[in-house]
């Protein structure tokens, strides 16, 4: 295994046994796995779960990492690599990347969209160069359109809640939010729990719909993992008899770039916060999933994210284990 990108490159296979991988780990720990080995982590957005869990995950294999972070050591990146670099670009990214790859036996890389046009965000082509540019094991740590460490990590959560995958209810469900966000966690979530073969909805009001493409590819790999994939604009009809709902706000896609057009929709939407209420048609076990950070008493009332239907921490958690296993399967 050279990368960990796209979800549906590993495949629903290859996604199992990565996840059966880090159980194992778990359970029998591997201290010396990747003793010798670096990892180099190239930041260009903040991070508080997907550094640490990283840089854990390298130190229970025996290895090691080194984090760089532009807005605190390094020179403002150009990404053209054809730009007559006369501004205030210092650094053109077609040597950054090969020289931090240089140093490292991976790299992972963090990028988020831009949100200023949803064709360029959803084709990732700056993030692309990056990794056409690499030459080494790659991960995503989240780019404009994806997150595949993130769903790694609850299909595994899911695992471990024993919610099953055959007629599993899932409901993604847009939250409430200050302020726009992008598209990534909310699109892999989807690809997650539709090659799981679950009976997704999406559950999200008027004018926050996901692209297209990404409906479009979802309803294909349920289909061709024995699921569904539906949308619906009303949470008791979305919540009744499911099995797990995850929150998560992204940007309104008919509004994409328009940050005053899209707070104006969002306005009148202050009840899209999950509360104890959205539980009452949902299975008496229902879990409520969330990739945090997380806006208490906007996105998530406290008393659900303090309750026993939480399992937020437990999904954190498990970025660190199921990196492990991507980090050892690349790696070892």
């Amino acid at each position: 295994m050279r990368e960990v990108h796209r979800l549906e490159d590993l495949g629903a296979a290859g996604i199992r046994a990565l996840v059966a991988l880090a159980g194992r780990l778990r359970e029998r720990p591997e201290p010396r796995a990747l003793e010798g080995k670096v990892l180099a982590l190239l930041f260009l957005n903040p991070s508080l779960r997907t550094q640490a869990s990283f840089q854990a995950a390298m130190s229970r294999l025996g290895g090691g990492s080194f984090v760089i972070a532009p807005d605190r050591f390094i020179h403002k990146l150009e990404f053209d690599p054809a730009a007559v670099m006369d501004g205030e670009t210092a650094e053109n990214i077609a040597e950054a990347v090969p020289v931090l790859a240089s140093y490292g036996d991976a790299l992972g890389v963090r990028m988020f969209a831009a949100q200023r046009d949803l064709a360029e965000d959803l084709a990732d082509e700056r993030f692309e160069l990056i990794r056409r540019l690499c030459g080494k094991p790659f991960l995503n740590m989240e780019s404009a359109a994806r997150h595949p460490c993130q769903s790694l990590a609850d299909w595994r959560t899911l695992d471990d809640l024993g919610i099953p995958a055959a007629g599993g209810r899932f409901v993604l469900s847009w939250t409430n939010h200050p302020h726009p966000l992008p598209l990534a966690v909310a699109s892999d979530t989807l690809r997650m729990a539709a090659m799981r073969g679950m009976e997704i909805t999406v559950l999200r009001p008027e004018g926050y719909e996901l692209p297209e493409s990404v409906m479009a590819q979802a309803g294909q790999l349920a289909s061709a993992s024995g699921g569904s994939v539906r949308e619906s604009d009303d949470p008791a009809e979305a919540m009744e008899g499911a099995h797990a709902v995850y929150a998560k706000s992204w940007a309104s896609t008919r509004h994409y770039g328009d940050p005053e057009a899209d707070l104006a929709l969002r306005a009148g939407l202050s009840g899209w916060t999950v509360d104890g209420g959205w539980f009452a048609a949902a299975r008496e076990d229902c879990r409520f999933l969330h990739c945090l950070p997380v806006r208490r008493g906007v996105v998530v009332t406290g008393a659900v994210l303090d309750g026993p239907r939480s399992a937020v921490v437990h999904q954190a958690e498990n970025r660190m284990w199921t990196q492990m296993a991507a980090l050892h399967r690349m790696l070892s």
